[in-house]
């Protein structure tokens, strides 16, 4: 019994310690964005998501060369999206919900750890190296997506035929 009751208060000792912690301050938040270079990160998605456009809209052209009226349409949505695009995920922005949900999520002393990691060799590798990393996932993800389309069309197709016998 002595046992059970020393776990127990190990136990809430180390929820009450926990939830007691510091939260993270919006000067160490900040740096830690710096050192990680989250604002190029921001800035690159742009890259990616014109990429992911361009894409799309081969997989819809099927290999065909659009037309003067389909290369001005497809031009005109590219604009359109991109300027949504920067305004949306402007630094501003992003910056301001990373810093709220750093602060939701970690404590001053657990933002002070990964700001001492990111300044080690190993810390600026996973910086410089994750960017590619995730690319060359994200192309992954994409060619396992565009392999599953037959599949999932053909799942659509026998669905909405079984809703149909189903409503006669």
């Amino acid at each position: 019994m002595n046992a059970f009751r020393i776990t127990l208060i190990v136990i809430l000792l180390s929820i009450a310690t926990t939830a007691m912690a510091a939260p993270a301050g919006e000067n160490s938040i900040k740096q830690l964005l710096v050192v990680t270079q989250a604002q190029k990160l921001a800035d690159n998605m742009q890259t990616q998501i014109n990429l992911q456009m361009n894409n799309i809209i081969q997989q819809a052209l099927k290999g065909k060369a659009p037309n003067a009226k389909q290369q001005k349409a497809i031009s005109n949505m590219k604009n359109k999206v991109t300027t949504f695009m920067q305004k949306e995920f402007a630094w501003e922005k992003l910056g301001k919900m990373y810093i709220r949900l750093y602060k939701e999520s970690f404590t001053e002393e657990e933002v002070t750890g990964m700001l001492s990691f990111y300044k080690t060799t190993a810390g600026k590798a996973v910086i410089n190296k994750m960017p590619v990393l995730m690319q060359k996932s994200m192309q992954e993800i994409q060619s396992m997506i565009s392999e599953s389309i037959p599949q999932m069309q053909k799942i659509e197709s026998n669905f909405a035929a079984e809703m149909k016998s189903a409503s006669n």
